[in-house]
């Protein structure tokens, strides 16, 4: 079994899944994509997808706001603390810094993070972070606000292994996506030999990114498998194990799902 541990089902398509969210969660079972975790970029927009996936009991959501998004949906705790009381929450995020589309909105950027690194340690829920362009702040900030206990992870990780190696030191998880298959990723490859098994996640971060041989497609869940084959490559295993161990990876991370 699968599990997608990173995707915004809320901005697929759907019209080749016949306007079905159920036909498309039908379609990544068939595949062995058994359960997905449905990651929020704004509380703006919480509700209405909060409202369209909580049907389904397999499948999780977060709720936050990805910093490319604090400019409209600034920090606010309380809005933050009511969203994530919601049953089928299980993380806070996607938050971090993004300094590649919107580093004019830093201190924004930071402030957000830092509270939602907070509020995950008062609520006991881990925490999904993007960083691009921001390491250096990205690991002070997990340093100071972070909690190793609840931790949180590096989704859709395209950084240093120097980077991955922090990270990991502050108990955090590496999550890779289908960027992994592209033809220029010798260097990210490299990485996912260094990082431990029993520290990776699998995502799709759908409807972005489709691994090859999709790639220049809509993404969806289905294709996560795709990323478990090119590690299985790397490390010399099976794509059976890796399914299992990142499965079991995703429950140890975020336990909420594993109560559920």
């Amino acid at each position: 079994m699968f599990i997608d541990s990173h995707c915004h089902l809320d901005r697929l398509d759907l019209g080749r899944h016949d306007g079905s969210l159920a036909n498309l969660i039908n379609a990544a079972g068939e595949a062995g994509v058994e359960e997905m975790l449905c990651v929020a970029i704004d509380l703006n927009q919480f509700d209405e997808m909060y409202a369209k996936v909580e049907p389904f009991s397999n499948v999780y959501a977060s709720a936050g706001v990805h910093p490319c998004h604090v400019n409209e949906c600034p920090w606010d705790e309380q809005r933050l603390r009511k969203a994530a009381a919601n049953k089928r929450i299980v993380a806070l995020g996607e938050t971090g810094l993004d300094y590649y589309y919107s580093s004019e909105l830093a201190e924004e950027q930071k402030e957000s993070f830092a509270g939602h690194l907070r509020l995950g340690s008062e609520l006991g829920l881990p925490v999904i972070v993007h960083t691009r362009d921001a390491r250096q702040d990205t690991l002070d900030i997990i340093r100071e606000h972070g909690d190793p206990k609840t931790a949180g992870v590096l989704h859709c990780f395209t950084e240093s292994l120097e980077m991955a190696q922090a990270a990991l030191e502050m108990n955090y998880f590496i999550s890779f996506s289908g960027i992994i298959t592209f033809k220029t990723a010798e260097e990210l490859r490299e990485v996912v030999k260094a990082v431990p098994m029993e520290k990776i996640l699998i995502e799709t971060d759908s409807p972005y990114l489709a691994p090859v041989p999709y790639r220049g497609k809509q993404n969806e869940p289905t294709y996560v498998p795709k990323v478990a084959e090119c590690i299985a490559d790397l490390k010399g295993l099976r794509v059976e194990e890796v399914a299992e161990i990142t499965k079991n990876n995703f429950y140890t991370l975020f336990s909420k799902a594993r109560q559920g």
